[in-house]
């Protein structure tokens, strides 16, 4: 599918002469487009489909939400149903691709027998068509540190044409906070004296492989019963709930229910399908909810809520009042800072894979993002995956014959040699779109057992997801897509267009970083270490969420929320991100202040 942006739809609208001033609607189809899998054209057509039934409605955040509920819906549900026959596959695996190619040697051999010998029987080297490479990437690829030549990989790949002619190089795309003043060079000393650890501490966090798919149906109920009943108590603290009532049983008078939101079928949730699973202390069963009486809410599966309603015949309750939940506290550091003494602040970048094209399995991206760091000496940099894509198109295609680990480590060698004269640390967090890594969630860290002594010192491999402490001041990290995952499934009402602050408040106050159930299909779940190694601890200062939607830095309940986008969109360059921390007691006010100072997206 094509890279879906806001000016193939802005040219899509003035084809229909339709007109779109506002930027956050056109923002909003971008959003439908890449959660529907549709293209800007046909989108465009469906709306005026829709529109034309409908008396001619004018494009707004409102007629859209309308559209996506009564038309996609419809759609998304046949689509649903065509694909129960389709097999779901995973790229070939290294093994297979050596098979393969063994074939296809002894079939031309066998050719070769048939023809005269002579010099016209010696087979023909595979040529590409050269393409000059500017002095700096030559002098890059040509260094002995990086190894991410062309020629290392085979076959022969051919750089990207698209991304090499792209514009707005260095551009700033989203700024946060105040950035007046901002240095976006690091210290004198990058990386030294700072302290990144994982906050949980090496006993109690994911430190190995597993082993995952034994679990019992028994264990993954036992999980989200324990979560129902941690989340209701919070809430039941909190807003001095005397107790929960059994959400099936008839009652004349208003109650109060505690449980968990699922869908009444496979498709996707909509208002008249919600359904309130109680726990086991509360009956433990499904009740169908009306919403009607609610005039805002946002609702997803899997979450856990508190409602006050009726429930007069047993069969359906009406729900009248709708509790939010509650995030943690902020991480409190015990240590004084000293009131002379103002630490320097720290500049820290943040990038997400894919670090390739999709057109070649040329690392220029990367290349790029490499120069940058020479360039800025960042005090730390926090690299998310995937490192090598299982949606690249050559990997897919059976195209790479070359071990996939064996591209990981040459990467990771690039990256470590690279920045070896800025001494920055190196954050490694894996993705399950890295097709060398256990393809689970949550899932281990990266294993780099070739590390020297000095490269062991800046390189930190957590797992997905996990918080980190990085000199006082707190990062949660995820390279899953929960954006993108919840963006599809989530439903509201009278919350307002920002969908983006709705997900992440959800995953603040159901304290998890992957609160949906059932997860996608793209996520295998181990329950049993999900309920271990995937709930927030806190409420972290920084909350790193890389997605395919729209990148943007938000402060949603005083996190700093940020997507940084990804590398590359396709054929073309993406985005990273790059924030200065400073940690600060209190503000003049005594209220907490972020330690975020500024944030930037900027174009690779």
């Amino acid at each position: 599918m094509a890279l879906v942006t806001t000016e193939s739809l802005k040219a899509e609208l003035e084809t229909f002469e339709i007109t779109c001033e506002d930027d956050s609607v056109l923002d909003k189809m971008v959003e439908l487009c890449i959660c529907s899998r549709t293209q800007a054209e046909q989108m465009l057509f469906e709306w005026v489909a829709y529109s034309t039934t409908k008396d001619g409605l004018k494009l707004t955040l409102d007629n859209l939400e309308h559209f996506e509920h009564e038309f996609l819906n419809k759609r998304n549900k046949s689509k649903s149903s065509s694909r129960k026959d389709d097999s779901y596959s995973r790229p070939i695996d290294i093994n297979s691709l050596q098979d393969i190619i063994k074939e296809e040697e002894e079939e031309e051999n066998l050719l070769d027998s048939y023809s005269t010998p002579g010099k016209g029987s010696q087979k023909r080297a595979l040529s590409t068509p050269e393409h000059p490479q500017s002095k700096r990437s030559s002098a890059l690829l040509t260094s002995p540190g990086l190894l991410l030549s062309p020629a290392n990989f085979s076959p022969s790949v051919t750089p990207s044409h698209k991304y090499s002619q792209r514009g707005s190089k260095g551009e700033v795309v989203v700024t946060f906070g105040a950035v007046q003043g901002a240095r976006w060079t690091g210290r004198k000393d990058p990386g030294a004296g700072v302290q990144v650890d994982l906050l949980e501490g090496p006993e109690d966090s994911l430190r190995s492989s597993y082993k995952y798919m034994f679990q019992r149906l028994r264990d993954v109920r036992n999980v989200l019963t324990e979560k129902i009943e941690e989340l209701g108590e919070s809430l039941r603290s909190h807003f001095n709930i005397e107790e929960f009532s059994a959400a099936s049983l008839p009652a004349q008078d208003s109650i109060t229910v505690l449980g968990q939101v699922c869908c009444d079928s496979n498709g996707k949730l909509n208002a008249q399908s919600v359904l309130l699973e109680a726990g086991p202390e509360q009956g433990g069963q499904q009740v169908p909810v009306d919403l009607s009486e609610l005039k805002e809410f946002s609702l997803f599966p899997g979450q856990v809520v508190v409602m006050e309603g009726m429930n007069t015949t047993g069969r359906k309750f009406v729900a009248s009042k709708l509790y939010e939940g509650v995030p943690l506290p902020f991480y409190n550091n015990n240590v004084k800072m000293e009131t002379d003494e103002v630490a320097e602040p720290l500049n820290v970048l943040v990038a997400c894979g894919p670090y390739t094209p999709s057109d070649s399995l040329t690392f220029d991206p990367l290349i790029d993002l490499i120069s940058i760091i020479v360039r800025d000496r960042p005090d730390v940099c926090l690299l998310l995956g995937p490192f090598v894509d299982s949606k690249h198109e050559q990997i897919e295609k059976a195209q790479v014959t070359e071990m996939f680990e064996t591209i990981f480590f040459r990467c990771v060698e690039s990256i470590l040699d690279g920045t070896r004269s800025v001494g920055c640390q190196l954050v490694f967090v894996p993705s399950q779109r890295d097709i060398h890594h256990d393809f689970i969630y949550p899932q281990p860290p990266f294993i780099l057992p070739n590390l020297s002594k000095d490269q062991a010192q800046r390189v930190t491999l957590v797992p997905d997801p996990c918080t980190l402490l990085i000199d006082g001041v707190t990062f949660g990290l995820t390279s899953t897509d929960i954006l993108f995952h919840m963006g599809a499934e989530e439903i509201s009402r009278g919350t307002g267009s920002d969908r983006f602050s709705r997900i992440l408040n959800h995953m603040l106050t159901q304290r998890s970083f992957y609160p949906l159930y059932p997860p996608t299909e793209e996520v295998n779940m181990d329950y049993e270490k999900f309920q271990i190694f995937s709930h927030m601890l806190l409420t972290p200062d920084v909350l790193v969420v890389p997605s395919e939607l729209r990148y943007f830095v938000k402060d949603v309940g005083g996190c700093v929320c940020v997507n940084p986008g990804r590398l590359t969109k396709g054929q073309v360059g993406g985005t990273y991100g790059r924030l200065l921390i400073q940690r600060s007691a209190t503000a003049n006010d005594g209220k907490r202040a972020s330690p975020c100072l500024t944030a930037q997206v900027v174009k690779i």
